[in-house]
């Protein structure tokens, strides 16, 4: 299943993407895409439902992020050994973890928001595994059953904040709109490999980054194994897996989102955003 929250901001509702491309309203069935309903038992009574009497819903309405009330927003750095080389930094022997403040999530259609005097917003376009079911001590060979589905994440950085300024990655990620997410959450069922997805983004047309997951470093299984040795994965968190190469702080010589730009992304499966960058 695609699952989507439509709407004005703060005012989404649950729906879905039918097999006829329709968005559908599921508001009549539960009351939102999040935490609680993204068990593997509610999934399934969630796919059961007769799509033809829900009520569609302009295709132009605005999606919001695709899931709502997130726990966490746990991201993983240097994960695709090509963009550790272009960022100067070595591969980690173990993932590296860092956290984005759930403030940051949006929709993905809105507005990129520079923040004040940012010189060096840059993009990351990630895939965002999103959690079912609590998490704590997993096993490798048990961590997918812990998956409720994918989606399609930007982890946008302002690089002074994250790498100059003492250098904290979280300060570096947090700003408003740095988060988007989306266009759908994808039920894992619908994706036979999540380490074989396309990946690519572009600024104003050109194309940025075109890689792949099976590129990873530290693949999906292994990361929610791996967290949740040191924390719990509760149902609704989100863990954005890492970015391949073609970042702006890689290019010789760097260059970074300015007003007006226009930023696009998609993974294979899982949809494209469109933003438009604003100064604040």
């Amino acid at each position: 299943m695609k699952l989507v929250r439509f709407g004005s901001e703060g005012n989404e509702k649950p729906g879905l993407i039918d097999e006829q491309g329709n968005l559908c309203d599921l508001s009549s069935y539960l009351d939102d895409i999040s935490g609680p309903n993204l068990s593997e038992d509610k999934l399934l009574e969630i796919s059961k439902i007769d799509t033809i009497n829900l009520p569609k819903i302009d295709k132009s309405t605005r999606l919001g992020p695709c899931v709502n009330n997130v726990g966490k927003f746990i991201c993983i750095g240097l994960n695709y050994a090509d963009h550790a080389k272009e960022a100067g930094m070595e591969v980690p022997p173990e993932p590296v973890i860092f956290m984005k403040a759930n403030s940051a999530i949006c929709g993905p259609a809105d507005p990129i928001l520079l923040p004040r005097g940012s010189l060096k917003t840059d993009w990351e376009v990630e895939l965002a595994v999103v959690i079912g079911k609590k998490a704590k001590y997993v096993n490798l060979d048990e961590a997918m059953s812990y998956v409720a589905g994918y989606a399609a994440s930007n982890d946008i950085s302002e690089r002074t904040y994250q790498l100059e300024s003492t250098g904290q990655w979280t300060k570096g990620k947090s700003c408003d709109s740095f988060g988007p997410l989306g266009p759908w959450l994808v039920t894992k069922d619908e994706i036979q490999d999540p380490q074989n997805l396309s990946m690519w983004l572009s600024v104003n047309g050109k194309k940025m980054q075109d890689g792949s997951t099976k590129t990873m470093v530290y693949g999906v299984a292994f990361l929610v194994h791996y967290i949740s040795q040191f924390m719990s994965l509760m149902p609704g968190d989100i863990i954005s897996t890492g970015t391949p190469p073609g970042v702006g702080l890689g290019m010789t010589p760097p260059v970074y989102l300015k007003a007006g730009d226009v930023v696009t992304l998609g993974i294979e499966g899982l949809g494209e955003h469109r933003q438009l960058v604003v100064a604040e």
